[in-house]
C-alpha cells in the first residue's frame, strides 16, 4: 500500500489549521489543541516546515508560527516533500538512484512515468483546496489522469 508517513499527514493538519487562521500566529501548544494533536508531535513537525519555508516563527512573548505565504500557494507536494524529501514512488524514480539494477531495468520507465503522474497530482492541489470540503460540482472531484505506460 503506498501512504504517506503519519508526520506528513499530521503536518497537513497543522497547516490547514494556520490556513483557516491566515495571518494568525499561533503557538505549538494551540496548534495541537486545534489539530487534536500532541504538542510534541506539533512541535516535532513545524521544524522541517519552517526549514521549507512553509512556516515562519516569530519569537516573543506573542510569538508562535504563521504561514510564511497564502494558502492558495503552497502545494501538496511542497507539504511531502518539506517532510519526506523528493518524492520518489520506487529507488529507481530518483533522479540519483543507487539501484543496482536500473540501467537493464524494463520497469524503470514507468515507474518514473508514474512518479510524475504523482507529483504532478500533488502540484495541482493546494493548501487551500484542503480546507474546503469536496463537492461533486467542485474542481476536487475525481477526474481521471491521462497516462501511457511505455511499451518495448
Amino acid at each position: 500500500m503506498l501512504r504517506v508517513t503519519k508526520l506528513t499527514d499530521y503536518a497537513t493538519v497543522v497547516l490547514t489549521v494556520l490556513a483557516a487562521r491566515p495571518g494568525e500566529v499561533l503557538s505549538a501548544a494551540d496548534l495541537a489543541e486545534q489539530s487534536g494533536l500532541e504538542t510534541p508531535t506539533v512541535s516535532k513537525l513545524l521544524k522541517p516546515l519552517a526549514q521549507a519555508g512553509l512556516v515562519e516563527g516569530l519569537r516573543g512573548v506573542h510569538g508562535g508560527y504563521r504561514l510564511s505565504r497564502d494558502a492558495a500557494g503552497i502545494t501538496l507536494i511542497e507539504i511531502v516533500e518539506a517532510m519526506e524529501g523528493p518524492l520518489a514512488m520506487t529507488e529507481c524514480s530518483q533522479h540519483d538512484s543507487h539501484c543496482g539494477i536500473a540501467q537493464q531495468c524494463s520497469a524503470r520507465a514507468n515507474w518514473r512515468l508514474i512518479n510524475d503522474v504523482v507529483a504532478d497530482a500533488l502540484r495541482g492541489v493546494t493548501l487551500a483546496q484542503m480546507l474546503r470540503s469536496p463537492s461533486t460540482s467542485d474542481d476536487t472531484r475525481r477526474r481521471p489522469i491521462a497516462v501511457r505506460v511505455a511499451t518495448r
